[in-house]
């Protein structure tokens, strides 16, 4: 049974946790690839927000290492973006591990 104590705590958490989702949101990451020849940004909700290929990236007779620079972009940056919300997530927690959460 809950306590009045309690039910606040968990209703300020909850508050807080609204509060980071925004936040990640509105924050973005950058993932590269090829030092820099394909670049992409990320939002911490995980949604991909842009790309960016150097002129220089783009061969037409070599399609394939363009396709896997993009790839490779797209995943550093989705990377990024889950250590992100990881990291806020272990602030808002005091790092304890809440099945359900992250």
């Amino acid at each position: 049974m809950l306590n009045k104590n309690m039910l606040q705590q968990m209703q300020q958490m909850q508050k807080r946790m609204q509060t980071m989702q925004e936040e990640l949101g509105n924050e973005v990451v950058q993932g590269t690839a090829g030092g820099g020849a394909v670049t992409c940004e990320v939002s911490g909700h995980q949604e991909l927000k842009s790309i960016a290929i150097a002129q220089e990236a783009v061969d037409p007779d070599d399609v394939e290492t363009l396709q896997d620079l993009v790839l490779a972009a797209v995943n550093d940056g989705l990377k990024k973006s889950q250590e992100l919300a990881q990291k806020k997530m272990a602030a808002l927690t005091g790092g304890l591990k809440i099945p359900g959460l992250m």
